[in-house]
């Protein structure tokens, strides 16, 4: 049988991987540990915590869902145990690593796999700032002490530089110094900031995708000292195949909207339907990311950093009306059990009938079911619900209602000469995806991993979505008739008043 390069590469490697506990780092353990048995041990950078040892938060770590498969193969406990928790925070200098493990860090690791970051939008710049670009530093300087790196792997965003309308797999220079940033947001009052901060985010949308900006431009100045690859993954979302189609452990991004629409919260956004869903499965992304560290750390160090696009098959993308609308068919297939109101609502072209419905189907309901839960000595929540959920779509509709194009051609060739063996191992979304596969698998992990219902709860929710379902009729009859009792009055004070008798 065909031997796997990529895997074969992984063998005896020491793994140093931050961001572990993420929703992507995740995947990429389980993945290392299941497709490159013969790793040596990965090392995971953990926050300490008070009363929980290593022992105990690695216990922790592998009861995530996605650690049963390997749990139960014939070499998962031996793989497991190659695991390791090395105390620390990037927030701080050296990491916030002890002197004892930074000492056996720099004679061991190989391979670096920097992941963590922040990823809320609407962060303050000067927490973004800190964790993002300010993590990122103390990460590379750690790995400048790091004897036996033969690869220093940055993910980034491909909506780092949101000015460039056409996105190229390089680097492009950030607005500011991102030093410099850094040194400001440590002494600048927090208020003045604050002030100063539509300045500094001039073209980008949000705080995330500055400090991105910035931070790849800091990663790009180490070029010189360490063989770095950076990867731009687009929107990541739930599991395609592997190891659980559908999982998925957050409600960020396009997981919020299913949920949210599922449950007949969200009713209305602003969206352009003929513009590209530019997502990637988060597997795909992890599978790509190991590709190119396999590519760059078996290569001769270049003086400039290799940069890749982890972005949709162009050939078989996918529109954000046929996305939603593919969704929106297996919600109704599976509901959810515990819905506010009968699904509905649609994208809307502009912002201001988005506006009007958001109205009239967020606000003016959010008010009403307060009022009956206040009358009723029931805690109110919906208002507040609602004010999160307009936050939401208005970081949202940045990303969906502008074109997109990101130049992938880079990994599609490196993909195209990989080996059978690679190929499926490692697979990418470089074949087609089964769109509707897809989303019926995301609508179930939704359900499953993000609200905990079973997929034996069908049954009952079917039952409540048919209720809901005569309840939004009778809704509609009753404000129907309401309107056209209203211009009924209407037209007779009319007539009265031009004194002209109805009949």
């Amino acid at each position: 049988m065909e031997t796997s390069e990529i895997a074969e590469w992984y063998r005896n490697q020491h793994v140093f991987v931050t961001g572990a506990t993420g929703f992507m780092g995740k995947i990429l353990i389980e993945k290392i540990l299941r497709s490159c048995p013969d790793v040596a041990a990965v090392y995971i950078l953990i926050r300490p915590k008070k009363g929980k040892e290593a022992a105990q938060r690695l216990e922790d770590f592998f009861s995530c869902p996605i650690f049963e498969n390997l749990k139960k193969s014939a070499t998962g406990k031996d793989s497991l145990q190659k695991l390791k928790c090395i105390d620390g925070d990037i927030t701080k200098e050296h990491c916030g690593i002890s002197d004892e493990n930074i000492a056996f860090l720099q004679n061991t690791i190989t391979s670096v796999f920097h992941m963590a970051a922040n990823v809320r939008f609407d962060q303050p710049v000067k927490s973004a700032v800190l964790l993002n670009t300010g993590g990122t530093l103390n990460v590379l300087e750690l790995a400048c002490k790091l004897e036996n790196l033969k690869v220093f792997m940055h993910v980034s965003t491909s909506y780092c530089h949101c000015d460039v309308t056409e996105l190229e797999e390089k680097i492009y220079k950030a607005p500011q110094d991102p030093r410099k940033i850094l040194d400001l947001v440590r002494w600048m009052d927090d208020d003045l900031l604050e002030t100063l901060t539509p300045t500094l985010l001039k073209d980008s949308p949000n705080s995330y995708a500055y400090t991105k900006c910035l931070t790849e431009q800091l990663v790009s100045e180490y070029s010189d000292k360490l063989p770095i690859a950076i990867t731009r993954p687009s929107i990541v979302t739930a599991v395609a195949k592997d190891p659980i189609p559908g999982w998925v452990d957050n409600l960020n991004g396009a997981t919020g909207i299913i949920i949210a629409a599922g449950k007949g919260i969200l009713r209305s956004m602003h969206c352009d339907i003929s513009l590209c869903a530019d997502y990637v499965p988060v597997d795909m992304a992890i599978n790509s990311i190991l590709t190119v560290a396999w590519k760059v750390g078996s290569e001769v160090k270049k003086s400039e950093p290799e940069v890749y696009h982890l972005t949709a098959n162009r050939d078989n993308a996918v529109s954000w009306g046929e996305a939603l609308e593919i969704s929106k068919k297996h919600v109704f297939d599976y509901p959810f059990s515990v819905c506010l109101w009968y699904p509905g609502g649609s994208p809307k072209s502009t912002y201001l009938m988005h506006a009007i419905a958001a109205f009239f189907f967020h606000v003016i309901p959010a008010y009403v079911v307060d009022f009956l839960l206040q009358l009723t000595g029931n805690k109110t929540f919906m208002v507040n619900l609602q004010k999160r959920l307009d936050h939401g779509l208005k970081v949202l509709q940045y990303y969906t209602t502008r074109p997109w194009f990101f130049h992938n051609d880079k990994f599609a060739n490196l993909f195209d000469t990989l080996n059978e063996r690679d190929k499926e191992i490692f697979y990418s979304n470089r074949k087609p995806i089964n769109h509707n596969e897809y989303f019926l698998n995301y609508v179930l992990g939704a359900r499953k991993y993000c609200v905990k219902e079973e997929i034996d709860t069908v049954p009952h929710a079917r039952k409540v979505m048919r209720r809901l379902y005569f309840l939004d009729l009778l809704k509609d009859i009753i404000l129907y008739g309401i309107i056209l009792w209203l211009f009924y009055l209407f037209v007779l004070k009319f007539f009265e008043i031009i004194g002209t008798p109805l009949n």
